[in-house]
């Protein structure tokens, strides 16, 4: 088993025992002497039919940094299915949030790019309106044809940065990131 394999399973027994006792963030398991690992304890009892989505978001996530992992050992990030609205994010602080996913817009655009996206809010990332495919968090300016779900190595070198500090201190107050994907279009009656 590979080192970080080893890291990750570690810091997933850690970040559940903290979960368990109702700690508000999981902290770190040390990787080496120069580099901690955070971790995000996601849930998806009330994702629905994206679950499984959230778990490929979450695996594009871990693949791609090297701060931060994202494990099923908690509720820093809820995330939910939802019928209508849009899908958005509420990040809380840094690492903590929900993140809500509208079947109808899932659809239109590729669910797993907006679930990705989405967490991407939770994990400190803006959004990017420059239509740009490259870019996950170009979100729905790029278009429905774009499925492209993984962050490109600027975004996720920017969660490493932000998630480098252990313990780490996010900012808090709510922020809500809305309006990523275009509302779906109206079903023409008659």
């Amino acid at each position: 088993m590979s080192p970080r394999r080893i890291r990750r399973i570690l810091v997933g027994l850690l970040a559940g025992t903290v979960a368990t006792i109702g700690a508000p963030f999981v902290g770190a398991t040390p990787a080496s002497a120069t580099s901690l690992a955070a971790t995000v304890c996601y849930n998806t009892s009330q994702a629905g039919s994206f679950a499984s989505t959230a778990v490929q978001a979450a695996s594009i996530w871990n693949n791609a940094t090297n701060n931060v992992t994202l494990s099923q050992c908690g509720s820093n990030l809820r995330i939910y299915q939802i019928y209508g609205g849009g899908s958005y994010a509420i990040r809380n602080s840094l690492g903590n949030g929900s993140v809500y996913i509208d079947t109808y817009q899932a659809q239109q655009y590729s669910p797993l790019r907006i679930m990705t996206h989405e967490i991407g809010h939770i994990l400190g990332l803006p959004d990017n309106y420059n239509g740009n495919c490259a870019l996950l968090m170009s979100g729905g300016s790029a278009g429905t044809s774009c499925t492209n779900p993984y962050p490109s190595s600027g975004e996720a070198s920017r969660v490493d940065s932000l998630f480098s500090g252990i313990p780490f201190a996010g900012t808090t107050g709510a922020q809500v990131f809305e309006g990523s994907w275009p509302a779906p279009a109206p079903v023409a009656v008659g």
